[in-house]
């Protein structure tokens, strides 16, 4: 009796999955989940060294297999892999392998996982720093929120990395994109045909029980990974902006932070006595 041969699939990420640490490694250990539901055949490889958040993917039947920047010894493992259908988890991977893939392997389907444009992040991150850094005293940022489409494209399509990651989008054949406003962005902006966008938003199964209803709950509660810079920032606003004044309509409020990789200058914004917890 024959048997049919199951789908292999190389992953190659910018990290080694650390889903308790970061929400992007908990997208891709979904999607792993997912592959793993097909039946098929995983091989992960990162060039990056383990974290101490590692997930472990060989409990899971994922192969791990080490890779090097700038070495043609994957030229070797990818031809003797023969893949099927290879992701990508950053743009930079893409870039710094995407091209041997091709050569070896042409035939295979080469998917990007963006986790997030990359590029939209560096751009409202160098709008801020630009406010900040500006003559204007006022404290109202609220225009920094939700600009229109339009000016976020003004803001990135000059910039190198821009140019980088979208150059990186058309050269796969599918890329999964969480956001519904970056497929927008892209398409109505950068022009990018939308057959090749495709929405996979974070993929959280629903508890079995009732949510308790709002007047059962207490506390408020923040997580973000502190390696990532707009978390760090998002708690340093919370600290001296908002929690003032939430703590000045609700003086018995209390606020957890948690977040992997929480540093010194994070612990030391700990004070109980208003009420803001930096949590273990």
């Amino acid at each position: 009796m024959s048997h049919s041969v199951p789908t292999k699939v190389l992953v190659i990420g910018y990290v080694w999955p650390e889903p308790r640490s970061s929400a992007a490694s908990g997208h891709v250990m979904q999607i792993l989940e997912a592959f793993l539901e097909q039946g098929w055949d995983i091989t992960f490889s990162s060039p990056a060294g383990p974290g101490e958040h590692k997930a472990d993917l060989t409990s899971l039947g994922i192969r791990e297999v080490p890779i090097e920047l700038n070495n043609s010894s994957f030229d070797t493992f990818i031809s003797g892999l023969a893949p099927d259908i290879v992701l990508f988890d950053q743009f930079m991977m893409e870039e710094q392998f995407g091209w041997r893939v091709e050569k070896h392997c042409p035939d295979a389907l080469r998917i990007l996982e963006t986790s997030d444009l990359q590029s939209l992040r560096h751009a409202r991150h160098q709008r801020l720093k630009d406010r900040l850094k500006s003559d204007d005293e006022q404290t109202d940022f609220t225009e920094l929120f939700a600009p229109a489409l339009h000016e976020e494209f003004q803001l990135m399509a000059s910039t190198d990395l821009a140019k980088r990651e979208i150059a990186a989008l058309y050269r796969c054949d599918l890329n999964l994109m969480i956001s519904e406003v970056e497929i927008d962005l892209l398409v109505e902006e950068f022009g990018l045909p939308r057959q090749i966008l495709h929405w996979c938003p974070l993929m959280i199964d629903l508890p079995d029980t009732a949510a308790p209803g709002f007047e059962e709950r207490a506390h408020f509660l923040s997580i973000g990974n502190f390696r990532h810079a707009p978390n760090w920032d998002a708690v340093l606003w919370m600290k001296t902006t908002l929690w003032p004044l939430i703590r000045a309509r609700l003086p018995r409020a209390q606020l957890h932070i948690y977040g992997a990789y929480t540093p010194p200058k994070a612990t030391a914004l700990h004070n109980p006595a208003q009420g803001f917890h930096i949590m273990d």
